[in-house]
């Protein structure tokens, strides 16, 4: 297979991963392996250059992970990079080709496996939480998702918390929380995917998976109908701050015009 622009093998490889893969329109690429300098000027010039690289790098809108870390050897570094699919890491070849990087480090050995990736899905971890507030900053461009969920976790109103990721990076996140109903009832909120990979069904299929798990449970939402009703979810009849067109649920019927009442987290935004 043909080289990166800044010189790179790929090859494929599978990559372990925790979780349900989730199968998307288009996979991730992912890319994984080592630069080794051959002497000291090589390891120098790494040392110079690297930091700039990675900041263009993770600048790139396609871009979703890139890590470089020295090992205990001093001439070898370990690369992480993942991208939002073949085409953003065309764009990144095309980027790093014409760099001061992809130019002087030419010299500098490649080890590489490339991989087409499909993202995973598990509960949340406690090391999750700040990538996951990075997300929703990013999805929602503003702050009030990333407090609404930190406040979820805060009062132990996370009833479920699902990120999907690859190789650690966390592409999309789910949370459900209480819902005071007449019957066992959760809240879905936020839903939220990177912009980068928006648009390939990631969100639906988080949201498939999860609910099949919650077949006795009625799952409300206040989002777009337009969306929603295409995932099964339909207008109810409720009593709520939240009441009107916006207000869907997927399972069991809760009584028309019933109270539902969110976590009090809700309240706070």
């Amino acid at each position: 297979m043909s080289g990166c622009a800044c010189g790179h093998h790929h090859h494929h490889d599978h990559h372990h991963q925790q979780g349900r893969p989730l199968h998307i329109a288009r996979p991730l690429a992912a890319l994984s392996g080592r630069l080794i300098c051959q002497d000291m000027p090589q390891m120098l010039l790494a040392l110079d250059l690297l930091p700039d690289h990675v900041t263009l790098t993770r600048a790139e809108p396609g871009n979703l992970r890139f890590d470089v870390t020295q090992t205990d050897d001093p001439m070898v570094w370990q690369v992480d990079e993942l991208f939002a699919d073949d085409a953003a890491f065309q764009q990144h070849q095309a980027r790093t080709k014409a760099s001061r990087w992809g130019i002087d480090s030419a010299a500098i050995r490649r080890d590489f496996t490339r991989s087409e990736a499909l993202p995973h899905l598990r509960p949340e971890k406690p090391q999750d939480a700040d990538a996951i507030a990075a997300l929703l900053r990013l999805a929602f461009d503003g702050d009030d998702e990333s407090r609404l969920v930190s406040a979820l976790r805060r009062d132990g109103d996370l009833a479920l918390s699902m990120v999907a990721e690859f190789g650690g990076a966390v592409v999309a996140h789910l949370a459900l929380s209480p819902l005071q109903a007449a019957g066992p009832a959760l809240a879905l909120a936020p839903v939220a995917v990177h912009p980068a990979v928006q648009r390939r069904g990631i969100g639906a299929a988080m949201i498939h998976e999860v609910l099949t798990q919650l077949a006795d449970h009625t799952v409300v939402v206040l989002g777009d109908p337009a969306y929603y009703t295409g995932l099964g979810f339909a207008p109810v009849d409720l009593a709520s701050p939240y009441a009107g067109p916006h207000l869907m649920a997927l399972g069991p019927a809760l009584p028309k015009g019933s109270a539902i009442h969110h976590a009090r987290a809700f309240a706070e935004l």
